[in-house]
């Protein structure tokens, strides 16, 4: 059973820019819950759905924030287009007369996302959409937002990304989609730097493996029953229901020292131990944490396939192996009689790590080695 959120926010103007589904629209519903007044903005609307075929559209959203204890605006925007993010704004300015918070969780680059491919094998004109849409369409949406903060004096622009830092550190798999995810971030620390003066704080924050309706519709499951997707995807077990990051932003915005984390990237998880709150069906899933476990656990699996597959030269003492779990480096030289040889290295992406086949991966390792060294 959902237990009920304070109403903190009953004087918070809020916008989540892009709330028709998933995190944007879990967001809204926390807010809303909270007491806030909050515009929610995309681009699908009822008859017109704007990504493929989904069903859920932005007066949906609208609707759920005022049945949970909120005042729900909805209104039609192309994030990526100047003059109708600067209507838009100008609507709340004349209606609110000014602005409290303001979310960036723009996407809409899921279908853009050419998994599998080197760069020089992927689409130009999508990789540019996916910028325009994840990137761009944040900074034009805040460059007419924080006007309407900058009277007051204060106010909150948070960032919504995919992956905290350590995530972050290492290549998301491709190329447009990393540079997407770790601008979320910059945004955030950039926008701090400027607003710093003006006593508005700017940050970032992920949530952990989301329940959207298109993952639960991928796991022909709902919320019910989420749970028996687990033994499909074991990873899917930790999963969290976007009122979990919801609850998130609306902890965040009812901080009165929310200008401590200005500039920071923050977890769902992590915020969640901070604050004290769980997500709606009492569970407080760590994501952060069962990546760091399953990385962990797989890195040594893989180390000991190398082994195995390199034990001959290993034990002849003709080469010497070495790794940073920290770095997802493998590295290897050849050892002489004269002297070493420099040291060869292999950087693996955290995708291939907790995603890969370990053994394809143990046995690529061994066919460079064996080239380099031939």
């Amino acid at each position: 059973m959902e237990k009920p959120i304070d109403p903190l926010l009953k004087n918070t103007v809020a916008v989540v820019a892009g709330a028709t589904r998933g995190a944007g629209r879990g967001i809204a519903c926390m807010l809303g819950a909270a007491g806030a007044t909050v515009y929610c903005t995309g681009r699908s609307v009822r008859g017109k759905p704007a990504s493929g075929q989904r069903p859920e559209t932005i007066e949906e959203t609208a609707e759920h924030v005022t049945e949970r204890g909120g005042v729900g605006y909805f209104a039609q925007v192309d994030h990526t287009d100047e003059k109708q993010v600067q209507a838009f704004f100008e609507r709340v300015k004349a209606e609110q007369g000014r602005l409290d918070l303001l979310v960036n969780d723009i996407w809409g680059g899921d279908a853009l996302t050419e998994w599998g491919k080197p760069f020089w094998q992927l689409s130009i004109e999508q990789g540019k959409l996916m910028l325009d849409r994840a990137v761009m369409a944040h900074i034009i949406t805040s460059r007419y937002g924080v006007p309407l903060m900058l009277p007051q004096r204060r106010g909150l622009v948070i960032e919504v990304t995919d992956g905290d830092v350590e995530i972050n550190r290492h290549y998301r798999g491709n190329l447009f989609y990393d540079l997407a995810k770790i601008s979320a971030m910059r945004l955030a620390m950039a926008m701090s730097q400027e607003l710093r003066d003006h006593h508005i704080a700017a940050l970032a924050i992920t949530p952990g493996f989301l329940r959207s309706e298109a993952m639960l519709e991928h796991f022909s499951v709902n919320e019910d029953n989420w749970q028996d997707a687990a033994k499909i995807d074991p990873y899917f077990a930790e999963s969290e229901s976007p009122f979990y990051v919801g609850r998130a932003v609306a902890a965040l915005a009812a901080d009165s020292n929310i200008l401590q984390k200005s500039g920071g990237a923050f977890s769902s998880w992590q915020l969640a131990e901070e604050y004290g709150f769980t997500d709606i069906d009492g569970r407080t899933p760590n994501f952060g944490r069962l990546m760091a476990e399953k990385s962990h656990e797989r890195w040594l699996q893989l180390l000991a396939a190398i082994e195995h597959a390199l034990q001959a030269e290993l034990d002849s003492g003709k080469i010497e192996f070495g790794h940073s779990e920290e770095e997802l480096i493998l590295r290897t030289r050849k050892i002489s009689a004269e002297q070493p040889s420099n040291w060869f290295s292999y950087k693996l992406t955290s995708v291939e790590l907790l995603m890969g086949d370990l053994d394809e991966l143990a046995h690529q390792f061994e066919r460079q080695v064996r080239s380099h060294f031939a």
